[in-house]
């Protein structure tokens, strides 16, 4: 291995291993990369510290033919493949892909530095009103995962020597503020759905009895569903691996509604023309609007799954593993919402302290009567 180590040289390398054709790679002032091919590795040695002397020293770089220039546009091909088979969310990708092509589309992949993407996310605004205000910490770090993946892709396939995503921070997500619905809040939903789009209850339902993240409730299929066994077989989850979860008596007789509503469909949830319905937002948004429920989104009702549990007495790593989490750290966010279970922890020192000296006085009681008939 030491040997290995020692025979390799820094912008040298054999595009074909073992073909005895060596090539040298460099990057000049303005971080644009050469390649060359050379030959024998010795001549590849001496061109390459030529090269590095020369950019040192200012001078004019060889214009070399024949160099493929391989575009950002190119590589994100590979990533969305690469998406569309790994990953559940696929589409979220491809809306976010346009985006990030508008920016770096037709630039040379291994041009793009760290400062870049800085600079880019950091002007990535939205729509509000008639302001325009920066995006959410979250939704940039969603943008930067993208980024990321791509650059990883094309690590892999040969295609740039580095990925330079990894080297901005994602930025700090406030997740301390857990919205979840309040009983009268769902009442007020309930009463909206029902007067609005009846046809939808199901779904609500679901979600707030099984916590399912909205991909993976709106990619549901009836293969996917186990009445008997009451449980939901997710084949790969967020975090790439298969999720199972279990239905209670609410979900199994939402599920039963949506299958008489189906029409022999392989998709449990449609829309009004029988069509595969990909997501809540049109019924769920106008529902929210008659409810007068304000700062609430289709994902907080998995907040809301996971505040209820906790509240219920419901320990955190029963929770962590019915939310999918893949951390305890992240269900860690709804501690906070089981006082009683940490009212009853710290209750115990009043416990334990009373037990001591009811105990204590029990000994000195013990002590003193068996004195007095000794005496």
């Amino acid at each position: 291995m030491a040997k290995e180590q020692e025979n390799k040289t820094r912008g040298v390398f054999e595009k074909v291993p073992g073909s005895g054709v060596w090539w040298i790679q460099y990057f000049d002032t303005e971080g644009r990369r050469h390649r060359e091919r050379v030959g024998r590795k010795s001549s590849a040695i001496t061109l390459y510290q030529k090269r590095r002397t020369e950019i040192v020293e200012g001078k004019k770089l060889p214009i070399l033919r024949n160099v493929v220039v391989i575009r950002f546009e190119d590589i994100a091909k590979d990533a969305l493949e690469y998406s569309r088979s790994h990953k559940i969310s696929f589409e979220d990708d491809q809306i976010r892909m346009n985006h990030v092509l508008a920016e770096f589309g037709g630039r040379p992949a291994d041009a793009i530095r760290p400062r870049d993407i800085e600079r880019w996310l950091n002007g990535l605004k939205r729509k509000v009103g008639k302001e325009q205000v920066p995006l959410k910490p979250a939704t940039l770090n969603r943008y930067r995962a993208l980024l990321s993946l791509v650059f990883r892709v094309a690590v892999q396939n040969g295609k740039v020597p580095t990925n330079p995503a990894r080297l901005v921070r994602p930025r700090r997500e406030n997740n301390a503020v857990i919205r979840y619905l309040l009983p009268d809040e769902e009442r007020k939903l309930r009463i909206a759905v029902l007067e609005k789009c009846p046809h939808h209850l199901p779904e609500l339902d679901l979600a707030l009895n099984t916590g399912m993240r909205l991909s993976e409730q709106y990619n549901l299929t009836w293969e996917q569903i186990d009445f008997e066994r009451r449980l939901i077989t997710i084949p790969r989850s967020k975090h790439g691996d298969p999720r199972f979860i279990e239905l209670n008596d609410s979900a199994i007789a939402a599920l039963k509604t949506a299958q008489k509503q189906a029409n022999d469909s392989p998709d449990v949830f449609l829309n009004c023309y029988g069509e595969k319905l990909s997501n809540p937002r049109a019924w769920f948004e106008a529902a929210l609007k008659k409810a007068g429920i304000q700062k609430f989104t289709w994902h907080c009702l998995r907040h809301t799954f996971a505040s209820r549990l906790v509240m219920a007495g419901v320990d955190l790593r029963t929770v962590q593993e019915l939310m999918g989490h893949k951390t305890i750290q992240m269900t860690c966010r709804y501690a906070h919402l089981a006082p009683k279970h940490r009212l009853d922890a710290v209750q115990r020192l009043c416990d334990t302290r009373e037990t001591q000296e009811t105990g204590a006085t029990t000994t000195a009681t013990s002590t003193l009567e068996a004195t007095a008939t000794m005496q």
